[in-house]
């Protein structure tokens, strides 16, 4: 069975597994995490990053630049505007002219503001931007984001950090069916059959951050999200048995039962 290659804006990445650096209780712990995912790419938010004095310890002492591509985000913006600043901040700085867009529209939900959303991602790309939105799982919206420009879109399973799961995976599916650009699952996965279920929907890729981090044993459970995400993928592509209400013999018996009437 040949897979296709995961490329984002032609990039190509061999791990469909993205992770988040927020929660964990060290910095070493992320580490090791990290390593156990296999993961490639790494989201940081800008916010969270020393960027003004490069003397004190940073969240980015810690992360590899040659072993995983960084990709900055907006979380903690509530405004479009905010957002283009602290995208232009996170390329000024030399993090990446790829971004993660996040525009929350409640404090209570996360849900985004997905007007604020398209605004902002039509501006950034028109600035030259990589922009991989986070946002509902609408599949209008997200036709709106990539005819905006988006590289990729990202519908959330469920509300950031609920552990929910896919809440809704028949709009997942229809995104998939309906984009031209990759779609990413992002927020919501709680443990490693989340993100099995995510990829058996067709999502080419998930991102994740508390399901990891906020885990018992957090470098465990990056190992079978890694795991996890390469088991749904195979499914995906093996293609599953129809759904049927009733039972069906796994092997047949008109052979069977023809030979022993004679």
């Amino acid at each position: 069975m040949t897979d296709t290659p995961f490329v984002i804006a032609g990039r190509v990445f061999s791990s469909r597994l993205i992770v988040g650096t927020g929660k964990y209780q060290s910095h070493g712990l992320m580490v090791q995490a990290h390593d156990a995912s296999g993961a490639e790419m790494v989201t940081v938010a800008v916010r969270r990053v020393n960027l003004h004095d490069r003397s004190k310890e940073s969240l980015l002492d810690y992360l590899d630049r040659s072993r995983y591509f960084i990709l900055p985000n907006t979380g903690g913006c509530y405004t479009a505007e905010d957002a283009i600043r602290t995208a232009r901040l996170a390329r000024e700085a030399g993090l990446s002219n790829w971004i993660k867009l996040e525009v929350i529209g409640d404090e209570l939900t996360l849900y985004p503001d997905n007007a604020a959303l398209i605004e902002a991602t039509r501006v950034l790309v028109g600035e030259d931007f990589v922009v991989l939105p986070y946002t509902n799982d609408d599949p209008v919206v997200c036709r709106k984001l990539e005819d905006a420009g988006a590289a990729a879109v990202m519908p959330l399973g469920a509300p950031i950090g609920s552990g929910l799961g896919i809440q809704n995976p028949n709009n997942i599916r229809i995104i998939k069916e309906r984009a031209s650009v990759p779609v990413i699952v992002d927020a919501g996965v709680g443990t490693a059959s989340d993100a099995a279920v995510a990829m058996e929907l067709g999502a080419d890729a998930v991102l994740m951050n508390t399901g990891i981090a906020g885990a018992q044993d957090a470098v465990a459970m990056a190992e079978a999200m890694k795991l996890a995400v390469r088991a749904g993928r195979l499914a995906y592509l093996a293609g599953r048995i129809p759904r049927k209400m009733y039972g069906s013999a796994s092997s047949p018996l008109e052979g069977v039962i023809s030979g022993l009437r004679t």
